[in-house]
């Protein structure tokens, strides 16, 4: 039988893309709120005996979105289901991965530790959040999987737009892996990073040391795009640097408070993100990338 696919609230848009896509069959979830404000889950189909994928992001309140991903995955294991994967396209929690300051809790083991208590047998990130964690799958003691929704931005940008005289800059040293992927997969584009010093949460000072983009054009890429005072800075000093147009890409747009505005009135030439979240920018699927390694899970 043909896996069975279900979407959480921040997850059924790309349940319903992977149905059709992948020929799944797809289950629908009941969610809703007690008046005391806990969370109601059903299951509204019968998942014993059935692989089933679960997909849901835990963005923008992450807390009940975590809450309804653990009720769900645990009433789907409960309720029989023979091989159980969860993909969580944005995993909240996982920038907190070290005690920065005395007395923090490092929320990205405490989150790993809920899942593992989950029994997945797969477990399925998509550009998780990993600098400074070598070893995931020690973590969420699953089969763990973190995919990358770079390459459908790059598909986006090569159907689009010319990558004539064009680098590509990650606005960060974190973000040097994700410049590397989208260079390569442009033909092999030259790439480079900018340095970035956090001053507080919300802004940062950039520069940029050994870059040429002097009449070129540049594009962007980065994990995660959620106040936009990144972006900001870094658009701005390779303007002065004597950048051209300018595209800014992003596989997980948070976009938080007045982020997507901000990034407007930068005079982009294109401004795009994946619908691991759904956003004003959410412009490319990355089912396409989901479909890919659960067909390598399931070796279909």
């Amino acid at each position: 039988m043909k896996p069975l696919v279900i979407g959480g609230s921040n997850g059924e848009h790309l349940a319903i893309e992977l149905s059709q896509l992948m020929g799944f069959e797809l289950v629908s979830v009941e969610i809703k709120k007690f008046p005391d404000g806990e969370t109601y889950v059903r299951i509204l189909g019968e998942v014993s005996g059935r692989d089933v994928v679960y997909i849901n992001s835990l963005q923008r309140s992450p807390n009940e979105s975590l809450i309804e991903t653990l009720l769900t995955l645990d009433a789907l294991r409960d309720l029989g289901a023979t091989r159980l994967i969860a993909v969580i396209p944005y995993m909240s929690y996982a920038r907190q991965d070290s005690r920065f300051n005395p007395g923090e809790a490092i929320s990205v083991q405490t989150i790993a530790k809920l899942f593992k208590s989950m029994r997945l047998d797969h477990l399925v990130t998509v550009d998780m959040h990993l600098h400074r964690i070598t070893d995931p799958s020690s973590l969420f003691g699953a089969n763990f999987h973190n995919i990358t929704g770079v390459r459908e931005l790059a598909k986006y940008i090569k159907r689009n737009y010319s990558v004539e005289n064009t680098v590509v800059i990650g606005p960060d040293e974190e973000a040097e892996q994700w410049a590397k992927i989208m260079a390569e997969d442009l033909g092999g584009l030259e790439y480079g990073v900018l340095k970035k010093t956090r001053l507080t949460a919300e802004k940062v000072a950039v520069v940029a040391e050994g870059l040429n983009v002097q009449g070129k054009n540049v594009i962007i890429v980065d994990d995660i795009i959620s106040t936009g005072g990144t972006i900001v800075e870094a658009v701005n000093t390779l303007k002065n640097l004597g950048a051209r147009e300018i595209y800014v890409t992003t596989v997980h747009p948070l976009l938080i408070g007045n982020a997507y505005a901000k990034l407007l009135r930068l005079n982009l030439r294109d401004l795009v993100g994946t619908n691991s979240v759904l956003s004003p920018i959410s412009k490319v699927s990355i089912a396409p990338a989901i479909g890919e390694k659960i067909m390598e899970i399931l070796r279909l």
